[in-house]
């Protein structure tokens, strides 16, 4: 399953699962609340601005690949928001806090995974991340993690996530992202291509209709 996600994308998928481990008491979560886990300065790198309309693009994308869902909470007035990892790749929960962590911060040590990680889940060691990296790398159908290029100066191996597509080279692995008025742009352009591809196809399917009944009606001319 190519899932290709955006950068937005990333984020929204990646704070869902976070708070589920961190908060669950506060999971599902509102709009509002997600847009602002999206943009917290804390754990994040690099740090975002989002709009709420960006978040919702996030999840109308992400819900058409399975990954999230809108859920009905007895006595909230405002729907709420849950991911759904574990029904596209069925991850165990320390697979799944090591993934959110590289969606969350991009390309990290063993190390750095093993102490940014444990807040959503008990790790033994670096042994352990090490491990889990190793089946993330080998996961069936399509890798879910790579080994990241190293930078200048780097000696220790970095691990990258794949939910954003491959990793093409140096540039990608930098934890560098557009500006936030161009994340929103592109987003909105996906959201038109979306829109227009549907347009298309509904007029092929009117001019075939329209021709199918010029065919009928001749039949009694």
């Amino acid at each position: 399953m190519d899932l290709a996600l955006n950068p937005v994308e990333v984020r929204v998928l990646a704070s869902l699962v976070e708070k589920s481990r961190s908060t669950p008491e506060y999971y599902p979560m509102t709009l509002n609340a997600l847009t602002a886990a999206c943009n917290q300065k804390s754990n994040r790198d690099p740090v975002m601005q989002v709009s709420n309309q960006d978040t919702v693009r996030a999840l109308d994308s992400l819900r058409d690949r399975k990954l999230a869902w809108s859920v009905s909470i007895a006595g909230s007035r405002a729907p709420k928001y849950r991911h759904s990892v574990e029904d596209v790749y069925p991850l165990t929960v320390p697979q799944l806090a090591i993934l959110c962590e590289l969606m969350l911060r991009g390309p990290q040590t063993v190390g750095e995974l093993r102490t940014r990680a444990e807040r959503l889940c008990p790790l033994a060691d670096a042994a352990e991340v090490q491990s889990i990296l190793q089946q993330l790398l080998a996961w069936s159908g399509d890798p879910l993690a790579a080994v990241a290029p190293r930078r200048s100066g780097q000696r220790e191996e970095r691990y990258a996530h794949l939910l954003g597509g491959p990793l093409s080279g140096e540039a990608e692995t930098t934890c560098s992202l557009p500006e936030p008025a161009r994340l929103s742009v592109m987003a909105e352009n996906e959201r038109i291509a979306a829109l227009e591809s549907k347009m298309a196809g509904m007029e092929d399917e009117v001019a075939r209709l329209k021709a199918d009944f010029a065919d009928f009606k001749r039949q009694f001319q």
